[in-house]
């Protein structure tokens, strides 16, 4: 019986394996259908996987080994490469080819792991001129893999909707010149929280796009679920880009509770989700120790809480995938 188990385990890991290599040949180009983000077939799907912390900061993890220990270990369906903007080491104003040679890597990795990628222009403020030849150049080099994900402006803090809107609206035509299908995530304004400025006010004339909702469980509480319930509700697709279990301060302890009952909420409205970050800070939202390797390959003990508990999270709801 012993030797028939270990037989059993042996063809359920690699069927899974092999289910999570095929992952975007299965479900091809995403579409937005309603407020459902669905695949080539109509069919509802969820993301689910990991973003890196800033490059500017860690750019070591930025490599393709990387994401393959992302697919293979976490069960990532999908990862996120957040391209620091103005703070950091050799961010993109001051260096924009040493940031688009980080962010190409991952998603050439995403891209060889069959999985999905979001290219994530991680910044708190507005920068047009640079936003628009940096996404101009990543469509017409990306725009013909079903793979890649657009986020245009991940978390504005005090620019008001009609300012955002009107960056959103010109880095969207830029985009839409060479990729006329992939998805594009549009952030809000508080650091993507009041989603219920856009829900009454949507961009309109283009198609296949998302609105960004963050949270960290710790400090978010039921009343973020339901305003984005009632953005929902109004025909506003949204899409979790960036969530983690403890303060928005990327500090503190995990609370366990506030984070499953995010998950639930999210897993009953098919949402998508990403968690906060691959970084080895000493935060509590950064889940590697400094020990952990730069290519993957990391032992537990490598993992802060927040890793283990991210790891599990994910392996769960990625397991039918």
């Amino acid at each position: 019986m012993k030797q028939y188990k270990s037989i059993f385990s042996a063809l359920l890991f690699f069927f899974t394996m092999a289910n999570q290599a095929q992952f975007v040949k299965q479900h091809g180009q995403l579409h937005v259908n309603g407020t459902q983000l669905t695949d080539q077939n109509n069919q509802p799907v969820s993301l689910r996987g990991m973003s890196f912390g800033w490059h500017s900061f860690w750019p070591r993890f930025y490599n393709q080994k990387a994401v393959g220990w992302l697919k293979d270990d976490f069960h990532c369906n999908v990862v996120r490469a957040a391209m620091g903007i103005e703070v950091g080491d050799r961010n993109y104003l001051q260096d924009p080819e040493f940031a688009k040679q980080k962010i190409c890597a991952v998603v050439d990795g995403a891209i060889k792991e069959g999985i999905y990628v979001i290219i994530d222009w991680h910044s708190h403020n507005i920068n047009l001129k640079e936003a628009k030849v940096f996404f101009a150049e990543m469509s017409k080099k990306y725009g013909k893999h079903p793979n890649v994900i657009y986020e245009i402006f991940n978390e504005p803090d005090e620019e008001s909707w009609p300012e955002i809107k009107a960056y959103s609206e010109e880095v969207i035509a830029e985009i839409r010149q060479n990729d006329p299908d992939n998805i594009i995530l549009v952030g809000c304004p508080h650091w993507d929280q009041d989603i219920h400025l856009p829900a009454a006010d949507p961009i309109k004339g283009f198609s296949n796009l998302m609105y960004t909702m963050h949270f960290y469980a710790a400090t978010h509480e039921k009343w973020l679920r339901d305003r984005t319930d009632e953005a929902i509700k109004s025909g506003l697709p949204v899409f979790i880009s960036e969530s983690a279990g403890m303060e928005a301060t990327g500090d503190g302890a995990l609370n366990y509770k506030a984070w499953q009952e995010y998950i639930n909420w999210m897993e009953a409205k098919q949402l998508s989700w990403i968690v906060w970050s691959v970084s080895d800070k000493d935060e509590s939202c950064s889940i590697l120790k400094k020990t952990a390797k730069s290519e993957g390959l990391w032992k537990d003990s490598d993992l802060k809480e927040s890793g283990l508990k991210t790891r599990e999270y994910i392996r769960k709801y990625n397991s039918g995938m």
